[in-house]
């Protein structure tokens, strides 16, 4: 199967590194531009020239001249502005298997790209240098939503993925990006933490195709303590995407000490089988020492099978190890025949038994976008 390394050499396309990201797009180096704001969506007005963003749950309060908890939104004389509209920080190309979505266009090349910054501070992120650190703080390219979308047409990915940061910090860019993939033909998901308000939630739905989720860990605690956040709107954002029929895969970063308790995992396991439904696919994924939380160790592989246990045990049909190459729990398996329809080795497809989306063994149609 074609991977990383070949797809690119077969492109023609030259990559070279800056603060940890690869960049798909020689002809366009990445510098700093002048700034250009673009007014943001959701926000309220409060008296004279403060506002209360309305993007995601911590609802900030933005005086003259400041910007919120994300860094991204500014007061500008009772006006909120995004400035970070079309100053992408990274954008390169990589296997959606990386997302991780496994039932969307499996094998697939996707364009991906995000803008500085995050409303979260999870202590362990391993992409801190982007999330972590403002606009002013690293150099970025200069795209228009057009022009991104003409970049993954010349490449012929056949998505975008909005990744590596948190979309909602670059909600403006993200949704008119998305606008011009689907008139494009092309589909485009999200790699997101969750916390972002119904609303602008019930806004995005309709430009997407799929959205992978993190659920970091299943308490109030877990997410104060580590994340800087809240567990309760994460759920709620679960839903409302169920709910409004698009694609959906949960993502659990499975870390030492804080989130790995079997009682903490049984927990979530059941919320997703009563409010998500059997169908959901749920990733365990091995945490590696990074960022505020190097003192720990990285997850062992017995707890991540322990909980892929949990999960089989309470019904939940696509369940996967991840971030353990070459681990049989990596690949998709039939509900029904129990073969292996998808066998993957990390994010190389080494085999596919399917179909147009139906088991090649038993007939079984499998949930998810394959073609």
């Amino acid at each position: 199967m074609l991977n990383r390394r070949n797809f690119l050499k077969s492109m023609g396309m030259i990559l070279s590194g800056m603060g940890g990201a690869s960049f798909l797009f020689p002809e366009a180096a990445p510098g700093k531009t002048t700034p250009v704001f673009k007014e943001a969506m959701f926000y309220i007005k409060g008296d004279g020239q403060n506002l209360q963003c309305a993007l995601c749950p911590r609802r900030c309060l933005i005086l003259e001249g400041k910007r919120g908890f994300c860094r991204n939104r500014e007061n500008q004389k009772g006006k909120l502005y995004s400035v970070v509209y079309g100053k992408p920080a990274a954008v390169d190309t990589g296997p959606i298997e990386k997302a991780p979505l496994y039932h969307f266009l499996p094998g697939h090349f996707r364009l991906c790209l995000t803008c500085a910054s995050c409303n979260l501070r999870c202590k362990y992120c391993h992409n801190w240098h982007l999330s972590q650190k403002s606009l002013e703080e690293m150099s970025h390219f200069s795209f228009s939503p057009a022009e991104i979308v003409q970049k993954a047409q010349k490449h012929k990915l056949p998505s975008i993925s909005f990744t590596y940061t948190e979309p909602t910090v670059y909600y403006e860019y993200l949704y008119d990006i998305s606008i011009v993939a689907k008139q494009a033909g092309i589909k485009t998901s999200i790699v997101s933490n969750g916390y972002i308000n119904r609303e602008p939630l019930l806004k995005l739905l309709p430009v997407l195709d799929a959205v992978k989720i993190d659920l970091k860990g299943f308490s109030e605690k877990f997410y104060e303590e580590v994340c800087s956040a809240t567990l309760k709107p994460v759920l709620e954002s679960l839903i409302t995407v169920k709910k409004e029929r698009v694609w959906l895969e949960v993502v659990n970063l499975v870390v030492p000490t804080l989130n790995d308790h079997p009682k903490m995992i049984d927990e979530m396991c059941r919320w997703i089988k009563e409010n998500l439904g059997l169908n959901t696919p749920i990733h365990f994924t091995r945490f590696f020492p990074n960022y505020k939380l190097t003192h720990l160790s990285a997850t062992p592989i017995s707890t991540l099978e322990s909980a892929y246990e949990i999960a089989r045990r309470n019904g939940l049909r696509y369940v996967y190890i991840g971030n353990v190459p070459g681990h049989r729990h990596n690949s998709t398996f039939c509900p029904s025949c129990k073969k292996m329809v998808i066998h993957r080795s990390h994010f190389d497809i080494l085999e596919m038994n399917m179909l147009e989306g139906k088991c090649k063994f038993c007939n079984l149609a499998l949930q998810g976008k394959w073609t």
